[in-house]
């Protein structure tokens, strides 16, 4: 039960001849056509727009893996720092005279801070250890204070107080020195 009228084609007469003057003429369809193009254009700058924006979503959530793959535990790497710094007092608080009567004691306390360094080179943390000598960058050192020392130049790591950490490719916490200032003579 189909209609009969819809399969029959359009009669020749019907048909518009694009190429003619009279198809040409009519300034409404040249509005039209024109106002089609700009709303094409829209769209497409819209798509584009949201596709580069989507694309930029894509590789900022990867960036922020990355980081919170590698940098995620740096609260708690930050947190076991003065761990590491009160086992390093405790050995070193030690007298040399009473060494051998705490032998057993303290290398039971160096076997735990190797350990402890053990874990964080595991997860990317390096140790900073300035030497009394070394030249003092305050990309990886805190000067704790400056004092005039002979024999030494100004910026001159004179003492050092506590180890720095890097995480990675981030300072973690900066190695914490005593400086030279400019010695008096």
């Amino acid at each position: 039960m189909s209609n009969p009228e819809a399969k029959k084609p359009m009669a020749e007469e019907e048909l518009i001849d694009i190429d003619s003057p009279e198809a040409m003429e009519d300034p409404a369809d040249d509005e039209q056509i024109a106002a089609l193009v700009a709303e094409r254009d829209e769209f497409k700058d819209k798509f584009m727009r949201a596709l580069a924006d989507a694309e930029n979503s894509r590789k900022r959530s990867e960036r922020d893996r990355r980081e919170a793959e590698q940098y995620g535990g740096s609260k708690l790497a930050r947190d076991l720092l003065p761990v590491f710094d009160n086992m390093k007092r405790a050995v070193l608080a030690v007298p040399e005279e009473s060494r051998e009567a705490h032998k057993a004691m303290i290398e039971g306390v160096e076997l735990t801070m190797r350990e402890l360094l053990n874990t964080f080179k595991k997860h990317g943390i390096q140790p900073i250890s300035p030497e009394v000598g070394d030249r003092f960058d305050p990309q990886m050192h805190e000067a704790m204070f400056e004092a005039p020392v002979p024999g030494t130049k100004a910026g001159d790591i004179i003492q050092v107080e506590a180890d720095g950490f890097l995480l990675h490719d981030r300072l973690l916490r900066p190695a914490r020195v005593g400086v030279s200032s400019t010695p008096v003579t």
